[in-house]
């Protein structure tokens, strides 16, 4: 895992045991407060054009990057749980996709890797 993401792994670890919350920190849990936090930071984006959405007012870009971290942070916490190294795992992800969705074929298209 990347020295950042230990470093966050850590942090979560002692803050986890400070509380004594670890009872609560099942996978199941933390995948279920996972989608949670990631339909917190979705609410923020809800009918806004495309063009807005990129263009966010400084407010509503701490809001979202305080919804960024809390993902981030239960991504860490399960990936921990789990002992999956999370860098490793996006590594070896990108290199799936990167044979699903050959450039030559996949540049510019929406289209499943199915399709293609």
């Amino acid at each position: 895992m990347a020295s950042d993401l230990i470093d966050l792994r850590d942090r979560l670890r002692r803050f986890a045991a400070e509380r004594d919350w670890d009872q609560f920190h099942s996978p199941k849990n933390l995948a279920a407060a996972l989608i949670v936090e990631a339909a917190e930071l979705l609410e923020h984006f809800q009918w806004l054009k495309d063009e807005d959405s990129a263009a966010l007012p400084p407010e509503k870009r701490a809001a979202v990057a305080e919804e960024i971290a809390d993902v981030l942070l239960y991504l860490v916490r399960i990936a921990d749980k789990l002992d999956v190294d999370l860098a490793g795992a996006a590594r070896r992800k990108i290199d799936v996709n990167a044979v699903k969705y050959p450039a030559d074929k996949a540049r510019g298209s929406m289209r499943k890797y199915t399709e293609l």
